[in-house]
């Protein structure tokens, strides 16, 4: 399988919301004015093609030099564990270099999953929900 990566290429609309509702990964995809409003505020995205068709996605906000939230990893289900979300997560860390720490928030599902692909556990965070 020959899987293509880009950094900061804007996929479809519709292309992020099918990866999102395939994925497994619990965002608002009902809401387009709402996707189109969190890609329109993130400064990273870094895409994964097979052909040209959109798999895989990782959207971030970062400063480039002390932190990077990465608030969303999907992957289309029929692509899961073949390594594209630790390819995606690799080059988010690789473009915000080593000074940047590399955050995220993980879905209960997917809990065990960043040990393996090399990520610490924290336990020092805070949270203050969104209402909807």
């Amino acid at each position: 399988m020959n899987i293509t990566y880009k950094t900061n290429v804007l996929p479809l609309l519709e292309e992020i919301i099918s990866v999102y509702d395939s994925s497994g990964l619990n965002r608002p995809t009902a809401d387009k004015n709402r996707i189109a409003e969190m890609y329109k505020h993130s400064n990273l995205v870094v895409t994964a093609w097979h052909d040209d068709q959109l798999v895989g996605i990782a959207r971030s906000l970062t400063d480039f030099c002390h932190c990077c939230y990465l608030a969303d990893l999907a992957v289309s289900a029929t692509y899961q564990k073949s390594g594209i979300g630790k390819e995606l997560v690799k080059l988010t860390k690789a473009t915000i270099g080593d000074k940047s720490m590399l955050l995220l928030l993980a879905a209960p599902t997917a809990i065990e999953y960043y040990p393996k692909i090399g990520m610490d556990v924290v336990n020092n965070g805070f949270i203050i929900n969104r209402v909807k």
